[in-house]
């Protein structure tokens, strides 16, 4: 009878994971995949591309290396696909920023366990969105967040056929981007930016950027608690719905519903637990994330989702997988 032998490298591994972030975000900041994609591709040439000594520039290039995310031929270096497309500046598609989006609260991570023991008294309901979230912080947040929400807004917009649809409300919409997106696919659309008032300072300037402020406008609101537009036939909530509790969340979808004209579509794309609540593991962790930022939210699953739809009135509500391991896409329609 054989058994295998439990040791503690799986532990050691993930224990160490932090390792690896770091090296990715030094890569990102030092420029390192970018320097690459330009021909500097040996250990010496990309030192010198990034103003870094060579021993540095070896000791992080072995570590990317052994992370898949560079390939090695001898002596010279090139980009792993995935970082060629996302983490080469001046690329259209490049996502450094996004890469980059967490590190501030890494010291807070480190204190997670502090976190975790914080009574419920303690949680706000918007967590890091509060009253101290500036237009500052709004801008530098957006900045990080625009490139990869106009990818998810193009998918959105390949995978739903809005049209004949006119109007739009984007819960919690930040820079804009499925209302950019909506208002060049659809030339008869109008679509409103529903978020915080430093975030729709924001969401204008990108609005504006695009060319689309005479059919894209950005409004405060909470729309947890104000009144939402009852001339919309469409609703977008994306990206956001860790961010609140049950409770928050089973109000919204039926505010939603209440508002939407008959015949409206309500669109809600999150970081969605399996029904078995086994994973996966990236909206597990966005759940246990907003105990960092001393929020109520957490991660729901998806039949609490349905359930939220079911009980406010919607029909037709499916479940579609939006992006693997990441996203969920739930919607209803109002009857």
């Amino acid at each position: 009878m054989s058994t295998t032998r439990v040791d503690t490298v799986r532990l050691q591994t993930v224990v160490k994971s932090f390792w690896e972030s770091a090296a990715l975000m030094s890569g990102v900041e030092l420029g390192l995949f970018t320097v690459i994609s330009q021909g500097n591709d040996s250990i010496e040439s990309a030192a010198a591309a990034m103003g870094i000594e060579a021993e540095n520039a070896e000791r992080l290039m072995t570590v990317l290396t052994a992370m898949t995310l560079l390939e090695r031929n001898g002596d010279t270096f090139s980009n792993a696909p995935d970082v060629e497309r996302f983490l080469v500046q001046g690329s259209p598609s490049y996502a450094g920023p996004w890469m980059l989006f967490g590190k501030p609260a890494w010291d807070e991570w480190g204190k997670l366990s502090e976190h975790l023991r914080q009574p419920k008294s303690a949680q706000k309901v918007l967590g890091k969105y509060d009253d101290t979230f500036t237009v500052e912080r709004a801008r530098e947040y957006h900045a990080a967040t625009y490139s990869i929400g106009m990818g998810a807004a193009r998918r959105f917009h390949k995978q739903v056929d809005l049209s004949g649809r006119k109007r739009i409300m984007d819960l919690g919409g930040g820079s804009g981007c499925y209302c950019i997106t909506a208002a060049t696919t659809h030339p008869d659309i109008t679509a409103v930016v529903l978020d915080l008032p430093s975030v729709v300072v924001v969401a204008r300037e990108f609005i504006e950027e695009n060319g689309v402020a005479d059919r894209v406008t950005a409004e405060p609101c909470d729309f947890t608690a104000d009144a939402l537009l009852t001339d919309a036939d469409v609703a977008i909530m994306a990206s956001n719905l860790p961010i609140y509790s049950r409770e928050i969340v089973a109000g919204v979808v039926q505010r939603v519903h209440d508002a939407l004209l008959p015949g409206g579509e309500f669109h809600l794309i999150g970081e969605i637990l399996d029904d078995d609540r086994r994973g996966p593991i990236a909206p597990a962790l966005w759940g246990l994330s907003e105990a960092v930022s001393g929020s109520t939210g957490l991660a729901h699953s998806e039949g609490d989702v349905i359930g939220y739809f079911d009980k406010a009135g919607f029909s037709n509500v499916v479940a579609n997988e939006f992006i693997p391991g990441t996203l969920t896409r739930i919607t209803g329609v109002k009857s």
